[in-house]
């Protein structure tokens, strides 16, 4: 269903709604032509991070950003908000949407969500971009860890009733004070703009349960992720994009990967690429891209 948008958008894309899985799903659509690509947002993002992303690659490609259940437009009811639960809402939507397989890319917690749409359902998958982010069961559960070295606000994140107890309400202060600042190294590249769309949608009512469902599995399925890397494993083209991470996410994927792993390294750019370093990230997986679709 075509929808009028609730917060902010771009003139190059439609809004959307989708009833699938036990949820509803909120994505944007661009682009008319070549192969086509779904986007997945990381955390405190919603589809709006790819927003200077979209019209670069909707210039080759059919883009599609979507909200994963819990977060952005999407519902945020009771029910699962684990990796498990929303790579089936994504494999739904490319269901639904008739346009698999896509160029898969996805960034942050979505890592599991992307690896095991890309592993439990490879025919959905024509590649895979993994964007400043882990895994499960390769490492990405230390960041957790506080006691060795962890992200207070991730251990914070897998806590039940914390991150509601102490963030909601403070959205803002969380974002605009700490977060956005500490991890990205593009001076402006998250405007005020921004901060206002990000905080409208984690400030509604239940707004944390998708980031904290997701980083709470985040702590459990390592067996499982390693386990899907030995079989059915990933094999489709991989692109592993590290900027703040420096090589983390490309020696994750050469670790989970069955297939040979390019990657992309950016100079001086924070963890939030696709909002600090647009024009780079849309060169980068035009070019991987059209390499497979050659």
């Amino acid at each position: 269903m075509t929808t009028a948008p609730t917060g902010a958008t771009i003139p190059e894309v439609t809004h959307h709604l989708v009833e699938l899985n036990g949820t509803t799903l909120h994505y944007v659509a661009a682009g008319s032509g070549g192969t086509p690509i779904l986007l997945v947002h990381g955390f405190p993002e919603t589809w709006w991070a790819f927003r200077r992303l979209i019209p670069l690659l909707a210039e080759h490609h059919r883009v599609f950003a979507v909200d994963l259940r819990g977060f952005g437009d999407s519902g945020n009811g009771p029910g699962a908000y684990d990796s498990a639960t929303a790579a089936e809402d994504l494999h739904l939507l490319i269901e639904h949407l008739g346009v698999g397989p896509v160029h898969l890319t996805g960034q942050d917690i979505a890592g599991a969500t992307v690896f095991r749409l890309a592993t439990v359902h490879a025919r959905d998958a024509l590649s895979l971009t993994a964007i400043e982010t882990g895994l499960p069961g390769f490492g990405m559960e230390a960041l957790a860890d506080v006691t060795h070295g962890g992200v207070w606000y991730i251990g914070a994140l897998t806590a039940p009733g914390i991150p509601e107890m102490l963030l909601t309400g403070r959205e803002r202060e969380f974002m605009a004070r700490f977060l956005f600042p500490a991890l990205t190294a593009v001076p402006g590249a998250v405007t005020d703009a921004d901060l206002d769309e990000f905080i409208r949608t984690y400030a509604r009512p239940d707004g944390w349960r998708g980031a904290t469902g997701l980083y709470r599995s985040m702590l459990s399925e390592g067996a499982d992720i390693r386990a899907l890397a030995q079989a059915p494993g990933l094999n489709v083209p991989v692109l592993a994009i590290g900027a703040r991470a420096g090589s983390f996410t490309s020696a994750t994927m050469t670790q989970a990967a069955s297939t040979q792993v390019s990657s992309v390294s950016l100079d001086g750019v924070g963890h939030y690429v696709a909002m600090e370093a647009p024009e780079d990230l849309a060169k980068a997986i035009v070019e991987f891209t059209a390499s497979i679709d050659r």
